[in-house]
């Protein structure tokens, strides 16, 4: 799997569109990121999943997915390297991690404290 090809299915998920975060290329729903490419680095992408989620997918393929190190793992957030994914697996975590994201509703504007 290379970076384009991960950018190219991202990409054909419903909403999508890619935008950049610290240097990296996301995709997002709206301002919400739910993957991004090159975290660490070029080998990887990483893909919003929910704890659950990254713990099904880490234990059926590990040689593919890992917890992000830090607290971004502890909360669902999952490496993917990308030289051992295939298009299948890849497809359906990032379907996951979109369909997280869509599910969610939009957080409400804070309001102004009065000076």
């Amino acid at each position: 799997m290379s970076a384009n090809r991960f950018r190219s299915i991202a990409l054909s998920l419903p909403e999508v569109a890619q935008g950049a975060h610290h240097g990296t290329a996301d995709f997002r729903i709206g301002n919400r990121i739910f993957a991004t490419l090159g975290y660490p680095d070029k080998n990887w992408g990483m893909v919003k999943l929910t704890p659950e989620q990254q713990a099904v997918v880490v234990e059926a393929e590990p040689e593919i997915f890992r917890p992000v190190p830090g607290g971004w793992g502890k909360s669902g957030s999952t490496n993917v390297r990308l030289t051992k994914a295939d298009q299948v697996t890849l497809r359906s975590a990032l379907t996951m991690a979109r369909d997280n994201i869509a599910a969610k509703p939009a957080k409400k504007a804070r309001a102004k404290k009065p000076a």
